[in-house]
């Protein structure tokens, strides 16, 4: 079943290599959407898959990022389809 999944990450997660690992981690698994660092030191990621796919890119993110990220708010939604792929947003 495809899933929506919005995702910030709270931490020192920006300049770390965080948005382009997830970038690369989404492209092995399929995943659609986007990653951004946001004012405010978080990470903002909205991403489109399997569900198992998009339970396998948190666990990644938090498995190799787990000594910068303090907190994880998830939030899953209805796919909305909109993606054709997986981009660093600026």
């Amino acid at each position: 079943m495809q899933k929506q999944l919005h995702v910030y990450f709270t931490g020192r997660v920006q300049g770390v290599g965080f948005r382009f690992t997830a970038q690369d981690i989404a492209a092995e698994l399929g995943v659609t959407g986007w990653v951004k660092n946001l004012r405010d030191g978080r990470v903002e990621i909205v991403a489109e898959a399997k569900v198992e796919a998009l339970k396998d890119l948190l666990e990644r993110l938090n498995k190799f990022f787990s000594r910068y990220i303090q907190d994880t708010d998830i939030e899953w939604l209805p796919p909305t389809c909109e993606f054709n792929d997986f981009r660093v947003k600026v």
